[in-house]
């Protein structure tokens, strides 16, 4: 029996690519499996080529794999990058009114749905999603109810006459793959195991948050926007002061302000980015306040490439700022480790009254993973170093009263 299971999503950006995504995920965590998803996307708005590969099993999945089970291309272009690499064993959920196969490999299922037929889809324009995610999960066996559930979660926002909608449509495709479709041999196993989906952005916000940051502050540039997406939806209730920022030198400068006003404070941003904090962390180090700055690699020089991955920037941080100054540098292992060290670095940069900086990457930054919840420690050892925080408490560290290194 295979050990993971494979499911890729392709179409067009704008096209929904994301939705059918979140949709399994939640209904892999739910079935007590782990995960790793990653979604490949070029550096335009609309239109280019998506894909979104989703491998789960019951043990822990380190990597994307290179296969993919159950293909669901969402326009031709999709279908003729995929379907040739399918091999058998395999099968292809498709929109048949508007996405025509080529040859499949021997022993590969086409699976055929006839929109038009199933949803109206002059009314809902992304009928086909929801009816592919329906009739995949009747090929992994798994019951419609748990569709159902994450459904009714997934679009309560909008009213109950679109959660209706959705749950009809997914019921059609469900059913028509049960009447027309050959299920996998091997249902999806289950276990008792509950686990948390995070991507590695969300993962450091998170951390940031649990090391008591109380100042965030960026200018949005992929791939580390969603440390900024998270805190701002989370800072009313983290008690986290967020503020978006002109541009990166104002990012450090307000950050070591913050910092220097007794707070602890974090940035993130990418390498272009990155380039115009230099000055800046060279005052921190040359003022002895500490300030922590996440930098998600993404690759090329100059603006680079937004949505690809790179490691190229270790020299660039070894460097960052002339003179010759203390700094720390630190790169997470995996997602779970860009929670854990968040806390870790701040307490070191605090310690040492200097710079802490982390290297992480676009793959770290937007790939989602299954973390065992034990793993996070929202209330980590927290270690401010030599620093007054009230009256009175100067000769707690020695001082008498008189600032002194």
């Amino acid at each position: 029996m295979q050990q993971t299971f494979a499911v890729g999503i392709g179409g067009a950006a704008g096209q929904g690519v994301a939705t059918p995504g979140d949709i399994f995920a939640k209904i892999f965590s739910r079935r007590g499996l782990h995960l790793n998803a990653y979604n490949a996307y070029q550096s335009i708005i609309r239109g280019g080529h998506t894909f979104l590969t989703i491998r789960t099993g019951p043990g822990k999945v380190t990597n994307m794999g290179d296969g993919t089970d159950l293909l669901i291309p969402l326009n031709q272009d999709s279908m003729d990058r995929h379907l040739k690499l399918l091999t058998a064993g395999a099968a292809c959920i498709y929109n048949a009114d508007t996405v025509k196969p080529g040859s499949p490999a021997d022993g590969v299922q086409l699976c055929p749905l006839p929109v038009s037929v199933l949803a109206d889809i002059t009314r809902n324009k992304v009928a086909q999603n929801t009816l592919a995610i329906g009739a995949g999960l009747h090929m992994m066996g798994i019951g419609f109810s748990a569709l159902e559930e994450v459904l009714r979660e997934q679009f309560k926002k909008k009213g109950d006459a679109v959660v209706a909608e959705n749950i009809g449509v997914a019921r059609a495709g469900y059913d028509y793959a049960a009447a027309h479709f050959t299920a996998f041999p091997n249902a999806l196993p289950k276990t008792e195991h509950r686990y948390a989906i995070l991507s590695g952005n969300v993962a450091m916000a998170m951390g940031g948050a649990a090391a008591g940051v109380k100042f965030y502050c960026a200018y949005p540039m992929s791939p580390s926007t969603g440390v900024l997406h998270w805190m701002a939806a989370h800072a009313r209730k983290a008690g986290i002061m967020v503020r978006q920022v002109e541009d990166e030198i104002g990012v450090i400068n307000m950050a070591i302000g913050a910092a220097h006003a007794g707070v602890r404070a974090m940035c993130a941003t990418s390498g272009g980015g990155f380039a115009l904090m230099s000055e800046g962390l060279g005052m921190s180090a040359m003022i002895e306040t500490p300030v922590v700055v996440i930098n998600c690699q993404r690759a090329g020089p100059s603006t680079g490439v937004p949505t690809k991955t790179e490691q190229g920037d270790l020299w660039q941080m070894l460097g960052a700022a002339f003179g010759d100054y203390p700094r720390v540098i630190a790169a997470p292992l995996d997602i779970g480790d860009c929670f854990k060290l968040i806390p870790e670095i701040f307490n070191i940069a605090d310690r040492f009254q200097c710079p802490g900086l982390v290297l992480c990457d676009l793959l770290l930054s937007e790939g989602r993973l299954s973390v065992e919840p034990k793993e996070l420690d929202f209330s980590p050892p927290i270690d401010r170093g030599e620093l007054i925080t009230t009256n009175g408490a100067a000769s707690d560290v020695g001082t008498n009263g008189d600032y002194k290194r």
